[in-house]
């Protein structure tokens, strides 16, 4: 027993998911190279616990190349943060596959094409990150169903049409960041925001030169401010 305990360590299936990664996006070009013949646990931006794979942080760590589908494999997964990397491609489907997934953060990359329907799968989300990328199209409607989402960060898209108005109806919804981006019913929905949630609304640049569509911050007041 004593044995089996001491060579325990992350199935090759998950192993195998952060060699796609690593193969996908250039590894041998990363700020911060993985030892591949190191435990996977000893990898830069990797957390394991339990022998599963929980975490992955990459910032600012010259990922270059596209993310694998398989990505979506890794069902433990709490935090995938790979902000600030020339990533290029599209938002894997697949990534909806993530049921403990706490926070998503790909922020200021290259990716494109529309965010990802089966986004809304993500029952335990808390922080979606996607600004100052190359996103278009619309927002899915069904991202409404994520009830605990604390932080939602599409700012800076192309992305256009309605905001989903169910968003405004989650209850731990602290951060609305859609700025930047040709919305056309920021107004109605940071009224929503505020009825359902005690946001504070803050628009800016919304004179009659520039669309609110494109303009629209809401924060939720800090409960230290009364």
């Amino acid at each position: 027993m004593i044995a089996s305990l001491a060579i325990a360590q992350v199935s090759k299936q998950e192993k195998q998911v952060l060699l796609d990664l690593y193969v996908a996006t250039n590894g041998l070009k990363w700020n911060n190279q993985w030892n591949l013949e190191q435990p996977v646990e000893t990898w830069y931006g990797v957390t394991v616990e339990n022998n599963k794979i929980i975490g992955i942080s990459l910032l600012f760590n010259n990922l270059n190349g596209t993310l694998p589908a398989s990505l979506g494999q890794l069902k433990s997964l709490e935090k995938l943060e790979l902000s600030f990397n020339p990533i290029s491609g599209s938002i894997p489907a697949e990534l909806g596959n993530l049921p403990q997934l706490e926070v998503l953060a790909i922020n200021g990359t290259a990716v494109s094409g529309s965010i990802p329907e089966s986004l809304g799968n993500l029952s335990n989300l808390k922080q979606l990150h996607l600004s100052s990328n190359q996103l278009s199209g619309t927002v899915p409607e069904n991202l409404s169903n994520l009830k605990q989402i604390e932080v939602f960060n599409v700012f800076d898209n192309d992305l256009y049409g309605a905001l989903p108005q169910g968003l405004a109806s989650c209850q731990n919804l602290k951060q609305l960041m859609v700025a930047e981006n040709n919305f056309n019913n920021p107004d109605d929905f940071s009224v929503v925001l505020l009825s359902n949630s005690g946001a504070k609304i803050d628009l800016f640049n919304n004179s009659p030169q520039i669309q609110p569509a494109q303009s629209i911050i809401a924060v939720e007041r800090d409960e230290n401010e009364d």
